[in-house]
């Protein structure tokens, strides 16, 4: 048993998906203590288990770190217990299937058609909002005095604007970013996961099924 001496640092990241129903702290949390042999056994410890999975094969559920530190101190009632992350975090059980090449493929193509058809689509009703071809052409006629063909120098170079403006904005081109930054849609797709996350814990937190303190003891498991 560890002394009072002991202190266990334990770490969760806001989400974290597990293949197996059984679930340990090992499994789901980062945990460092001097002492090697205590790090050992309390990762082998069970938090909780699920019971059966839903039609998509998937269960979820919220658990509250008082829980882990529950769980520590059945084992280890004098240990001095450090929390480095979140406070609430999400288990996700999932079974792990692996698309054949041929679906992935697919997938990227009806993507990138979709995404090519909504900017073209998207610029084209810009233009036309505010007439841009008009604008040009007047623009033509000052700078000329003569009348535009409707392809001059001027949509040329509105083209090649418009070109470098989303490559230098979404700072992405293939494989090549132009930058060690995060480009705005990884950015906005991190917003979004924080946001369902945030949800999804606050969900649990208020129907009372997130496992924390005083709830059943390693076999509690909530599906959404």
């Amino acid at each position: 048993m560890a002394s009072g001496n002991d202190t266990i640092y334990v770490k969760a990241d806001r989400n974290v998906e597990v293949t197996k129903p059984e679930v340990t702290l090992g499994d789901v949390i980062k945990i460092e203590c001097a002492n090697s042999s205590v790090t050992s056994r309390v990762k082998t410890l069970k938090l909780l288990k699920f019971h059966d999975t839903d039609k998509k094969n998937q269960n979820r559920t919220a658990v509250s770190i008082l829980k882990v530190i529950e769980c520590i101190h059945e084992a280890y009632p004098n240990a001095d217990i450090q929390n480095m992350g979140e406070t609430d975090f999400i288990i996700t059980l999932e079974e792990q299937r692996t698309a054949g090449q041929a679906v992935h493929w697919i997938k990227t193509f009806f993507v990138v058609v979709i995404t090519f058809c909504g900017a073209a689509f998207s610029i084209m009703a810009f233009n036309n909002d505010v007439d841009v071809t008009k604008m040009f052409g007047q623009i033509y006629v000052s700078l000329t005095g003569t009348e535009s063909s409707g392809f001059t120098i001027l949509e040329l170079s509105y083209c090649i604007g418009v070109i470098i403006g989303i490559l230098t904005f979404f700072n992405h081109f293939g494989k090549k970013k132009f930058t060690v930054d995060p480009t705005p849609m990884e950015v906005e797709m991190r917003l979004y996961e924080n946001d369902i996350q945030t949800t999804l814990i606050e969900d649990f937190s208020r129907k009372g099924k997130e496992l924390d303190v005083g709830s059943t003891s390693h076999s509690g498991n909530s599906r959404t």
